[in-house]
């Protein structure tokens, strides 16, 4: 059983690093809080791997180290004394979560390492999915929920929204996220978000109450990508969000009527 003070430290350090996703978190059911903020204090470890360092070995390091201790943790080896680790252990045994989806995530935050743009759309569309998409995956399964080819894109539409909200702190870092930043590029990455987002809704319809939180991480991604297609020139200037007291309402609204 996952202890609470355990419970606590993870979701402090979501609070601090990742408070959208934090919120999203805090309406789900009490019972399922702690499976989401240990999953999400793990990925929080995990993305900030490659930033923490500008050697680029030294960040492989790091992420390695992430993989090993899955290694343990599927292994049945005695999990280490860590904040996250030791929570993320039992919370894996506990719902019995795919090793495949955990291994992806972290292989994906290699892009994060070095400087190189991604090769092609593909590439893109599959390092979203890994990351964004495969978060949202392990959050649905270990809040009760199934996974699914329509959760699989109902991620990446989210995955599309969080990229397009972070390119001017990418290319500000010289990382290039974007395979086409033209005007007629980013409109068509921001209308294929919208498109997976919609269309995984009729496949998502009979998701339960308890893992609708762990869908409502991408409370923002459809106001996001709408501005994207009609105004792309706020992608640069970081201007993507709605205002916080809308997003504040939305995610209320989202909560009181259990939608996403």
């Amino acid at each position: 059983m996952i202890m609470s003070q355990d419970i606590e430290n993870c979701a402090g350090l979501v609070q601090r690093g990742d408070p959208d996703r934090y919120l999203t978190a805090m309406t789900a059911p009490p019972e399922h809080r702690g499976a989401l903020f240990v999953l999400y204090a793990f990925n929080l470890e995990v993305v900030r791997a490659p930033w923490v360092t500008s050697e680029p070995m030294i960040a492989e390091m790091r992420l390695q180290w992430w993989l090993d201790i899955l290694d343990e943790i599927y292994a049945g080896d005695e999990p280490r004394k860590h904040e996250v680790v030791t929570p993320l252990a039992e919370m894996i045994k506990t719902h019995q979560l795919p090793k495949e989806l955990f291994d992806g995530l972290i292989a994906a935050r290699r892009w994060d390492v070095y400087k190189e743009p991604h090769a092609s759309a593909v590439n893109l569309e599959r390092y979203l999915q890994d990351t964004t998409g495969n978060l949202m995956r392990l959050a649905v399964l270990a809040t009760g929920g199934t996974d699914s080819e329509a959760l699989q894109q109902y991620g990446l539409g989210a995955g599309i929204a969080s990229l397009l909200t972070a390119v001017p702190a990418l290319e500000n870092a010289q990382k290039y996220p974007l395979v086409d930043g033209s005007v007629d590029g980013v409109q068509c990455l921001a209308q294929q978000g919208l498109d997976a987002l919609r269309g995984a809704r009729g496949g998502l319809s009979q998701t339960p109450k308890s893992a609708r939180a762990a869908l409502r991480a991408a409370w923002l991604a459809k106001p996001v990508l709408k501005a994207a297609i009609a105004s792309p020139h706020l992608v640069a200037q970081g201007n993507l969000r709605p205002p916080e007291f809308r997003n504040k309402i939305r995610l209320l609204w989202q909560s009181l009527t259990d939608s996403y």
